[in-house]
């Protein structure tokens, strides 16, 4: 798959560097997707996966987890995600754009346009309002004013139509090939992956307004699916980074339990609510405890710091071997099994497409409801492995949709919740909208309620003052969250 580039980040022009007009466009691509990769996985990951209880820090006391568990999530811990998403990830597409449109390759500049909405979608729902029409400008412009959140999301929708437009061009001096770890291969054919995800992001995005406007929401989603729009159809059209077996070039999540071993169990919540329906996803989202057992346990806050719990497992790190022993409890230790770090970083699934759609039927937008319920589950169940019997089986007993409407959302969002184990943010994102699933607040938590967006990095504070204050608290609402 890799075979166009011989190494993750080995390029010799600096693609960081906005002036530089002279970086090429294939290995600007690369760059950019293996940076928007890692961030799935790192920081944009852990404080989002903590915040949903997908994962816990608790048990890590005294480290950066178990403060990030109690809502302790600073502006200097901001510093290194900021950093990475607008002057790294965002600066090579927007070089990407320049370049690919100065040279007439609409199929890369239209990529580009797609990804740098998925990031700033991201960006949003992480900040607010973050700098849009005067940012990428690095030395032309250090301060950039901070543009109204609900303005760029408008735009995130131009920037996307835009994108499908290009990418669907006849002429294009230069295209993606191998060189593009997201979706690669001859652009003749990933190319109608690209617009399918570009369409699974709008929806994304118009679902976001459920509290703020649904009848805008039901009209855009409505109209986007009436309009005979290439739409995702199946897990291979997942928006997902994939990852090798090499040194450097293995998942993220992997190799953080890695170097931080103990940092992170897999959270009661999602633990529990994975019990209470016999989950059979949790073979690969967790390690049994006791190791051995059937049975399965998550971190809740004010439990003892041991390794008397599950840990992630195949599902967010790769193939595994290796045959451990546990302690007198039935624990591991982190590095007690081998993975091959090749799990994918998945950042919008088809999953995830089909439980927008249940949603958004359920308050009015086209289709039918229980059918799309019926797929998200049934293809977050695929893509961990298991068996049609157990699908079946699962389906029979939690798959069917009953009760008054916001019964049936809670239904939705809380299967969504179990099959977006992994991804980024976007939990936390339909939390805020929906208040599912139910969260509770730790015992030692900093703040008295769930963090509703996060502090501005401290770097942005200090070096642009006239543009941005820093937040009272992390209760702040992005405007969607009304």
């Amino acid at each position: 798959m890799f075979s166009g580039c011989s190494d993750f980040l080995d390029i010799n022009t600096d693609p960081d560097n906005i002036v530089s007009t002279s970086a090429p466009l294939p290995q600007l691509l690369t760059a950019a997707q293996v940076n928007l990769g890692f961030e799935g996985g790192s920081d944009k990951f852990r404080y989002s996966s903590i915040i949903t209880q997908h994962l816990s820090g608790q048990v890590s006391q005294p480290n950066q987890t178990f403060e990030f568990d109690r809502y302790n999530i600073t502006g200097s811990d901001q510093n290194n995600l900021w950093s990475s998403v607008f002057a790294t990830t965002l600066s090579d597409l927007e070089l990407i754009i320049k370049n690919a449109s100065a040279s007439g390759s609409p199929h890369y500049s239209g990529v580009a346009k797609i990804m740098k909405a998925y990031e700033y979608q991201l960006a949003v729902d992480i900040w607010g309002n973050v700098p849009f029409t005067e940012a990428l400008l690095l030395d032309q412009n250090t301060q950039p004013v901070y543009d109204d959140a609900s303005a760029i999301y408008t735009n995130l929708i131009k920037l996307l139509n835009e994108g499908i437009t290009e990418i669907n061009a006849t002429a294009s001096t230069i295209s993606p090939g191998t060189n593009s770890v997201i979706y690669p291969g001859t652009f003749a054919t990933t190319k109608k992956q690209w617009e399918k995800f570009a369409n699974a992001l709008k929806l994304r995005i118009f679902l976001h307004y459920s509290k703020l406007d649904p009848a805008l929401m039901t009209q855009q989603i409505n109209a986007l699916t009436g309009a005979n729009a290439v739409l995702m159809e199946g897990n291979e059209d997942s928006f997902e980074m994939k990852f090798l077996d090499e040194a450097n070039r293995r998942n993220p999540i992997h190799a953080y339990e890695i170097s931080r071993a103990n940092y992170l169990f897999p959270g009661a919540n999602l633990v529990d609510m994975m019990n209470a329906k016999a989950d059979p996803r949790r073979t690969s989202y967790f390690t049994a405890f006791p190791y051995g057992s059937t049975t399965y346990k998550g971190v809740k806050s004010g439990d003892a710091a041991t390794v008397n719990y599950s840990r992630m497992h195949t599902y967010l790190r790769g193939a595994v071997s290796g045959t451990p022993t546990p302690n007198a409890q039935g624990g591991i230790v982190a590095t007690a099994l081998t993975y091959n770090g090749t799990a994918p970083i998945r950042m919008l699934t088809y999953a995830e497409y089909c439980f927008i759609r249940a949603e958004a039927a359920l308050r009015g937008a086209n289709g039918v409801a229980q059918e799309w319920f019926t797929k998200g589950i049934t293809a977050s169940m695929k893509s961990a492995g298991v068996a049609d019997a157990a699908i079946a089986t699962y389906l029979t007993a939690n798959g069917t949709l009953a009760g008054a409407t916001e019964a049936m959302i809670k239904q939705v969002i809380e299967e969504k919740y179990i099959a977006q184990y992994g991804v980024a943010v976007e939990s936390w994102t339909d939390y805020r909208r929906t208040g599912y699933p139910a969260l509770k607040v730790p015992t030692n938590a900093m703040e008295t309620a769930v963090p509703r967006s996060l502090y501005y990095p401290q770097s942005e504070i200090d070096t642009n003052p006239l543009n941005v204050t820093q937040k009272t608290n992390q209760q702040v609402r992005i405007f969607w969250d009304k």
